[in-house]
């Protein structure tokens, strides 16, 4: 009869101790990080400024801007069909920026400001300041999920 101890195996990893420290990268070695695919980020973006826009008009913010002589209501559906938009159009500028010989990450950083910082002459025709801020945030929030959701690092 034999006297050795069976030790129980850790069923994900297989080994006998799964409390034991695993192996650990090299300091200074790049940390593979896992992302979403391109596609994913537009729709990122308009969950960004559908959140925004909810938390918002759940704070009774009446969201309306003017443009010339009227007013327009800023509504769910055309804030997920802009932030789409500006998505999938800041996709293939990104694809076009990225055919440069340095990948065009900083290319890509500067037009991302530019735009948002033209974006944000939007929220100026807001009916109230409320209204100017939740315009504002979700301007950011699409403008912030774009531009980082897009790099290439």
């Amino acid at each position: 009869m034999s006297t050795s101890q069976h030790t129980p195996q850790h069923p994900a990893s297989g080994s006998p101790n799964p409390a034991a420290p695993r192996a650990r990268t090299a300091p200074g070695a790049p940390v593979a990080r896992r992302r979403l695919p391109r596609w994913c980020v537009p729709l990122v973006a308009a969950l960004a400024a559908a959140a925004v826009w909810v938390v918002g008009t759940a704070a009774g913010v009446e969201l309306a801007a003017r443009s010339g002589t009227t007013t327009q209501d800023v509504g769910l559906g055309s804030v997920v069909v802009v932030a789409l938009v500006v998505g999938y159009a800041g996709w293939g500028v990104r694809a076009l920026l990225g055919r440069s010989r340095s990948g065009g990450e900083r290319a890509w950083l500067v037009t991302c400001a530019v735009v948002l910082a033209v974006s944000l002459l939007g929220p100026l025709g807001a009916v109230s300041p409320g209204a100017g801020a939740v315009l504002v945030a979700e301007h950011l929030a699409v403008g912030t999920v774009v531009a980082l959701g897009l790099r290439r690092r």
